[in-house]
């Protein structure tokens, strides 16, 4: 086994190869570590989050090190049969590649027997592996912004199909419409760890599922799902008026779920949902709004408390017979009933959080009421017209105004951000690893709560140029794909990804890489340097 350091929460386990991964996984799943929090398992590596405050990570080390990795793992018995329409935008390239014709790769294709090794990258989202032995197809060179839901993918020797639409660096070859993730199966993930899969020809064959032909017949929609509930006579409510570019519901995130393949997702500037909260009176973790950018506007059924943390963006209040003011961040808010709060364009950080006393009436989705904007797991974004149930309140104690915080990136503007490098510096040449933090990095407009896409004026070179086995990858991972133009994951990141990973934010500096917004710079801080790690007992 090797030991390579993320963050001061993670190291990276690695292994020969895919049996010593499952080996490994079934005995650290079958006797857990106490202090483990989640395992993220991939091709030849297990990503182990930790609590440093109940084990070291050298003492973590010393205890995995000690597992025995021969035996074997059983394959279910369980087939799936996927139909695919092969004319995927990436098909005549992925035959020119291998030097086989467009019908062999289809043939090929359809005539391996896949299984599924792990799941990760989104929900729904199985790397299947055992496909013909020709099936060794690189990734794109820049990943995608989007690719469809449903999208037949190849990358190294793995095969996969897209459960949402989504960014992805995979070579398309095809397209199904069986859903992959469906939160009203028992199973949500159609493929589990272990079930055997086939792919068939529908032009070939004729082939239609039985639950396509069902969901073609009840359209019915997968993914997101709507748990909002419209006010009752009586009751408070916050009506939505306007959502700016994008309103969510976010709290502390779904932690515990690596193993369905879904990422914790959560507010993206926890501190600030949280203060939000203590302001109103309420618990810490209760679900918020998270907007970006301005234009959000609620209006007050009845009377409320609210609290608008996060950005430095101006906030007003107009009553129902045209009066208006200015209200305060970081500060109770009283509105009554018609009154209409709207924040303004921030003229720094990039998100506001806005909290009601009693708390909004959404139901928690796997545990959380957290939007997943990539996995599209938790409520859907707001709408207008929308009406937000408040619970009634209960003993909530308004808190004191609190001070915001003085450090919020500007568009233009400049934020140094802490890293500690690994798990795959060593990945990168002496140059690259220098320019990491020798130069600045632009927030380009394809950013989102899935990652800050940054452009700087040189590339990052790489040193391996092979390709990545897919790996778990953490929150604030600076993950560089062939381009050598990073990406900083964020919040809603997948859960693993085929591309090295230089280094990642600090802990500490998450929630400042949260509010940075578009058209910022960003300059990187390494604090901990690159090196194999070891346990007490082997130093």
């Amino acid at each position: 086994m090797r030991f390579l350091p993320v963050n001061r929460h993670s190291i990276m386990v690695e292994l020969a190869d895919l049996q010593q991964t499952l080996v490994l996984l079934g005995a650290l799943q079958a006797k857990p570590i106490a202090g483990v929090q989640e395992l993220v398992p991939a091709a030849r590596t297990i990503l182990v989050q930790f609590a440093p405050h109940i084990i070291t990570a050298a003492q973590l080390i010393g205890e995995i090190a000690a597992h025995d990795l021969q035996g074997s793992v059983q394959r279910s018995d369980v087939l799936v049969e996927i139909p695919v329409r092969y004319d995927g935008e990436d098909l005549a390239e992925v035959a020119q590649i291998l030097n086989i014709s467009v019908e062999e790769v289809v043939r090929r294709h359809t005539q391996s027997e896949w299984s599924v090794a792990f799941t990760g990258f989104a929900p729904g989202f199985a790397y299947l592996t055992g496909g013909d032995p020709i099936f060794n197809v690189p990734r794109r060179t820049t990943p995608r912004t989007k690719v469809p839901a449903g999208a037949v993918a190849l990358a190294g020797t793995f095969s996969a199909v897209y459960p949402q639409a989504s960014p992805g660096g995979w070579q398309i070859i095809g397209v199904t419409d069986s859903a992959m993730w469906d939160l009203s199966r028992d199973l949500p993930a159609l493929l589990q760890p272990g079930y055997r899969v086939r792919f068939v020809d529908m032009a070939a064959s004729g082939y239609e599922s039985e639950e396509n032909q069902v969901q073609a017949k009840n359209g019915k929609a997968q993914g997101a799902i709507e748990n909002i509930v419209v006010a009752g006579a009586g009751q408070s409510a916050l009506k939505v008026k306007a959502t700016g570019l994008l309103t969510v519901f976010q709290d502390l995130g779904r932690h515990g779920q690596a193993g369905q393949g879904v990422s914790a997702s959560g507010a993206m500037d926890q501190a600030a949902l949280k203060t939000a909260n203590r302001l109103v009176g309420n618990a810490s973790n209760l679900p918020a709004l998270e907007t970006v950018g301005g234009g959000l506007s609620l209006q007050s059924v009845g009377e409320n408390v609210v609290a608008v943390t996060g950005a430095d963006a101006p906030i007003s209040i107009a009553t129902a017979d045209g009066r208006r003011w200015n209200a305060a961040r970081y500060a109770a808010i009283a509105l009554a009933d018609g009154d209409t709060l709207t924040i303004g364009q921030p003229t720094a950080g990039a998100r506001c959080y806005v909290a009601v006393r009693g708390g909004y009436q959404v139901a928690p989705v796997l545990g959380s009421a957290a939007t997943d904007t990539l996995a599209q797991v938790g409520p859907k974004a707001l709408q207008a017209g929308q009406m937000l149930n408040v619970h009634a309140v209960q003993h909530a104690v308004v808190g004191e105004e609190a001070l915001p915080p003085d450090n919020l990136p500007a568009v233009d503007g400049e934020v140094v951000l802490d890293v500690e490098l690994g798990p795959r510096t060593d990945w990168f040449t002496p140059e690259a690893v220098a320019l990491l933090s020798g130069q600045r990095w632009q927030v380009t407009p394809q950013s989102n709560r899935v990652g800050l896409r940054l452009a700087g004026e040189q590339a990052l070179s790489r040193a391996i140029a092979s390709e990545l086995p897919s790996e778990g990858t953490p929150l604030g991972a600076i993950q560089v794909p062939a381009s050598g133009q990073p990406v900083l994951f964020l919040a809603d990141h997948p859960l693993t990804g085929g591309y090295p990973v230089i280094g990642c934010v600090a802990p500490y500096h998450l929630d400042l890489a949260g509010q940075i917004p578009v058209g910022a710079w960003i300059r990187f801080n390494p604090v901990l340097a690159f090196a194999e790690m070891t346990s007490a007992a082997t130093k």
